[in-house]
């Protein structure tokens, strides 16, 4: 199903492709064939309501689901680090997104916050490899 097609504001497609373009796509061409309107309900939602209210800026709402994702723990090692992408494409530092990873040991744990960091520095230094 081409993403085209999908009932997806204008809003929320501009923003999603602001910080990870080609996403509706791949979720289009991922999920559609299986759970028809799931990428409509994940763009809709997260860009479309939220990511797009006014009084907090992106880079900061992207540190904040940087902290909520490490807190939930390693299974959100994928979503984690498609986050990291986002938040550094709106303006964030590595040492910010480290520190709100570690800032996270407290609430977490320090299991949550080792697999956050890995992840993180998968991420982070791909460049350098």
């Amino acid at each position: 199903m081409a993403s085209e097609t999908l009932d997806i504001s204008e809003k929320a497609r501009h923003l999603v492709d602001k910080i990870n373009p080609g996403l509706t796509q791949r979720l289009a061409e991922d999920l559609e064939d299986f759970a028809p309107g799931m990428t409509e309900l994940i763009i809709e939602t997260a860009y479309g309501k939220l990511y797009s209210r006014p009084g907090v800026d992106l880079k900061t709402r992207q540190l904040a689901t940087i902290a909520a994702l490490t807190a939930m723990g390693g299974q959100t090692g994928p979503q984690l680090q498609a986050n990291i992408r986002h938040a550094v494409s709106v303006g964030a530092t590595e040492q910010e997104i480290v520190e709100i990873i570690m800032q996270m040991t407290i609430y977490a744990g320090a299991p949550a916050v080792l697999n956050a960091l890995w992840s993180a520095r998968e991420v982070l230094r791909e460049d350098d490899e």
